[in-house]
C-alpha cells in the first residue's frame, strides 16, 4: 500500500469574505482535496484580480483591494490554508488594513476548539515567521551587502517570498519585472531566489545562526513546558497521568442518573394514578377558594372607594344649606360710595317711586316695592342665578343612592367572607385527603429521588474537575507540540548542515536548470523565432540574444510568464524551500485580452499551449504544487478547472466577487 504524501509548504483551500449577514466564498478544493490547478474566470472588472489580492492579503500583504463595493460590503477576510498538510484559518479585518492576523486550527466551517492566536505581520513570532517555518525558511537573514562580512542583516519576510508566488497583472509584461528601477528590491529578489534554492552566500554560517536561534527558542519552549507541568502537578497531579482523549466516566454516570430519575418519575406517576379523582377535587376546591377570595377583595376595594365619596356628598349638603341661609341674612348689594366721584353717599341706594335713587333709572313695576338688592337679583340674567333648592335635592338623591350601594356592599362582603372561609376549609380538607392517600405510595420514590440528586451533584463536580483537567492537559499538549516542532526543525537544519559539504548546489547549475526550463516553455508555447533563450546570472531573461526589455508587449508577456513558471517548476521538482503554490493574473495580457493586442505574438501563440503545459506538468506533481490563475477567457480544454466564473451579467450569476453589487443595485443606490 502506497503511503499518502503530505505536501510541504502552503496550499490555498478557500477564501471567504465575511460581510454583514452574508459571505462571499471562493473554493479551491474538490472532494475535500486541494485542486492543483484552479481558474478564476470571467469578464473584466468582476473581481478576479481581487480574489488573488485577498489571498495575498491573508498571507500578510499590507493592503487589500479597496473597491467601493468591497469597503461597503466586506468586514473581514478569512483564508483557509494547508500548512504542511494541516488546515488553518487566517483572519484579517477589512477596511483599514490590519497589522494583526488571527490564526486558528481547523477549517472555516468547523467550530474552533481553541481560541485564535493573534500574530503581528512581521517578526518575531509573527504570521510571516509561521508561514516561513512551513517553507523551511524561518530565521533566514538577508545581508544588505553580501560582499561585506560585517553588513547589516534583515530577516526574510514572507512578503519577499510572495514575489515568487504571485505574479500580478502589473508585473506581467512590465519592463520593471525584476525591479530594475529599485536597486534594493532587485538585490533582495536575487537573494530570495538564492535562498529558496539553498545557494545564497554564507550558507553554512546562515544555517549555524538559524540553528542557534532555534536552539534558544527550543530551550525557552522546554522551560515553558516544564513550568506548565509543574503548575499542573501542583493543581491536579492526576492530570499528568491520565489520557486526555479517554472518555470520562462521570459523563456516563450522569446519563445513567438522568435515566433513573426519569424512570422514578414514571413509576411515581403510575403509582399515584388512583388518586386522580382526589387531585381533581383538590384542584377544583383551590380554584373556588381563589375565586371567593378575589370577590372579597373586590368588595373591600369598592367599600374603601365609596366611603370617602359619601362623606363628600354630606359635606356638599352642609355647604348648600349655608348658602341658602346666607341669601336670607345678608343683603347682596351694599353700595356706600358713589362709583363716579368716589364720595360717600349720604344714604344707601334704594328704589323710590319706581326709580333708582343712585342712577334715576326707571324700575319694573314689580320691583318698585323691593329693596335695591332684591331688584338687582331679579334683573340679573338667568344663567347667573343659582337654584339652591334644586341642588340640595339632587345631592340628597345621589347621597341616598351611594348609601344604599354601600349597604348592599356591606351585606355582600359579609356573605362573601363566609363563603371564602368555607371554600378555604374545603380546599384544606381536599389537600389533606390527597396527602393521606398518596403519601405512602410517594415516600419511597422521594427517598430514592433525593439520593439520585445527591449522586448527580457529585457527578457534576467530578465532570467539572475533569474538564478543568482537560484544559490543563490541552495547555501542556500545545507546549509539547511546539517543542516537538522546534526539535524537528533543528534536526532538519542539522542534517542539512552536516551534508552541506557534499551536497552544496552550485548557483550556476541552478541558474542553468532554470534557464533550460525557460527555453523549453517558450518552445512549447510556439514563441516565434525563438533562439538563444536563457536566464542571465542576474536573473534577467533573454531571447534572440536580447534582454526582455527589447521585446514587444506580447512577447514580454510570454517571457515574464516563462521566467516565473521556470523558477516555480524547478523549485518544486528539486524540493527547494518554495511555498509550493503560484498565482498568476491575466496570462493573456497583450495577447488579445485585457490590454493592447500584439498581433504578431497573438497570431503565433495559442493560449491553449500555455494551459496544456500547466495541465501536463501538474499532472505529474500530484499534491506537491498548486497553481491559481485569473483569466478572462480560458480555453475549453481546462473548463473543468474553473472554480468560479463571473459573468458581470445579472441574468447569469454570479455577477462578480461581490455578487449582490450589480448594476441595478448601483442604480438604486
Amino acid at each position: 500500500m502506497t503511503a499518502v504524501q503530505i505536501p510541504q509548504g502552503i496550499r490555498i483551500r478557500r477564501l471567504r469574505l465575511a460581510g454583514v449577514g452574508r459571505t462571499y466564498d471562493v473554493d479551491f478544493t474538490a472532494g475535500g482535496q486541494v485542486r492543483n490547478l484552479s481558474l478564476v474566470a470571467g469578464a473584466f472588472s468582476s473581481g478576479k484580480t481581487a480574489v488573488l489580492e485577498f489571498i495575498a492579503y491573508g498571507l500578510g500583504a499590507k493592503r487589500h483591494p479597496r473597491h467601493q463595493e468591497i469597503l461597503s460590503k466586506v468586514r473581514s477576510c478569512l483564508l483557509e490554508v494547508e500548512l504542511s498538510g494541516d488546515p488553518y484559518v487566517i483572519e484579517r479585518s477589512v477596511g483599514e488594513p490590519s497589522k494583526i492576523a488571527y490564526i486558528r486550527g481547523g477549517t472555516i466551517d468547523a467550530p474552533s476548539l481553541t481560541p485564535p492566536e493573534a500574530r503581528r505581520l512581521d517578526p518575531p513570532e509573527s504570521l510571516s515567521s509561521l508561514l516561513l517555518s512551513h517553507c523551511k525558511l524561518e530565521g533566514v537573514q538577508l545581508r544588505e551587502a553580501p560582499t561585506q562580512s560585517e553588513s547589516r542583516t534583515d530577516p526574510l519576510s514572507f512578503r519577499d517570498l510572495m514575489w515568487l508566488t504571485f505574479l500580478p497583472n502589473e508585473r506581467v509584461a512590465d519592463k520593471n519585472f525584476l525591479f530594475e528601477n529599485d536597486r534594493m528590491r532587485k538585490h533582495k529578489l536575487r537573494q530570495v531566489v538564492d535562498v529558496i534554492f539553498g545557494v545564497h552566500d554564507d550558507r553554512a554560517v546562515e544555517l549555524g545562526n538559524r540553528i542557534q536561534a532555534l536552539e534558544s527558542r527550543r530551550n525557552h519552549a522546554k522551560n515553558d513546558l516544564s513550568a506548565a507541568r509543574a503548575f499542573v502537578a501542583e493543581q491536579d497531579p492526576s492530570a499528568l497521568n491520565t489520557d486526555p482523549t479517554a472518555s470520562n466516566p462521570a459523563e456516563q454516570e450522569l446519563a445513567d442518573i438522568t435515566a433513573q430519575l426519569a424512570q422514578i418519575d414514571q413509576h411515581a406517576r403510575a403509582a399515584t394514578d388512583f388518586a386522580a379523582g382526589l387531585r381533581h377535587s383538590h384542584q377544583e376546591a383551590a380554584k373556588q377558594a381563589r375565586r371567593t377570595a378575589a370577590v372579597v377583595r373586590d368588595h373591600e376595594t369598592q367599600l374603601a372607594r365609596m366611603m370617602p365619596l359619601r362623606a363628600q356628598y354630606v359635606d356638599d349638603l352642609l355647604k348648600l344649606g349655608m348658602l341658602a341661609q346666607a341669601k336670607q341674612l345678608f343683603d347682596p348689594l351694599r353700595v356706600t360710595t358713589c362709583p363716579a366721584c368716589l364720595n360717600r353717599l349720604p344714604a344707601p341706594p334704594a328704589a323710590e317711586a319706581g326709580h333708582c335713587t343712585l342712577c334715576a333709572h326707571e324700575l319694573q313695576p314689580t320691583a318698585s316695592t323691593l329693596t335695591l338688592g332684591e331688584a338687582a337679583q331679579l334683573s340679573a340674567p338667568p344663567e347667573g342665578q343659582l337654584d339652591v333648592a334644586a341642588e340640595v335635592r339632587a345631592t340628597k338623591a345621589r347621597l341616598k343612592e351611594i348609601t344604599a350601594y354601600i349597604e348592599d356592599l356591606g351585606t355582600s362582603l359579609s356573605h362573601g367572607k363566609l363563603q371564602a372561609e368555607q371554600a378555604r376549609l374545603v380546599e384544606e380538607r381536599a389537600a389533606a385527603a390527597l396527602d393521606e392517600a398518596t403519601a405512602p405510595a410517594v415516600s419511597t420514590y422521594l427517598a430514592a429521588r433525593d439520593e439520585l440528586h445527591r449522586q448527580r451533584e457529585q457527578a457534576l463536580r467530578r465532570l467539572e474537575q475533569a474538564r478543568s483537567t482537560a484544559k490543563l492537559q490541552e495547555g501542556i499538549a500545545k507546549r509539547a507540540t511546539a517543542v516537538a516542532r522546534l526539535e524537528g526543525q533543528l534536526t532538519q537544519l542539522r542534517e542539512e548542515l552536516s551534508s552541506l559539504g557534499d551536497a552544496t548546489r552550485d548557483r550556476d547549475a541552478v541558474i542553468g536548470r532554470v534557464s533550460a526550463r525557460y527555453g523549453e516553455l517558450l518552445r512549447a508555447w510556439h514563441y516565434p523565432k525563438v533562439s538563444l533563450p536563457r536566464i542571465g546570472e542576474d536573473l534577467t531573461p533573454f531571447v534572440r540574444g536580447e534582454s526582455y526589455h527589447e521585446a514587444s508587449s506580447g512577447a514580454r508577456t510570454l517571457l515574464t510568464l516563462a521566467w516565473q513558471l521556470a523558477v516555480f517548476e524547478i523549485a518544486v521538482e528539486s524540493g527547494a524551500a518554495h511555498p509550493g503554490f503560484l498565482m498568476i493574473d491575466s496570462p493573456q495580457k497583450n495577447l488579445g485580452h485585457g490590454g493592447t493586442l500584439d498581433a504578431v505574438i497573438a497570431d503565433a501563440v495559442s493560449i491553449s499551449d500555455f494551459y496544456d503545459h500547466l495541465a501536463a506538468w501538474l499532472g505529474d506533481r500530484g499534491v506537491r504544487a498548486q497553481l491559481i490563475v485569473a483569466d478572462n477567457s480560458p480555453p475549453l480544454t481546462v473548463e473543468d478547472c474553473v472554480v468560479v466564473r463571473y459573468s458581470r451579467s445579472e441574468d447569469h450569476p454570479p455577477y462578480g466577487l461581490i455578487d449582490d453589487e450589480t448594476e441595478s443595485a448601483d442604480t438604486r443606490t
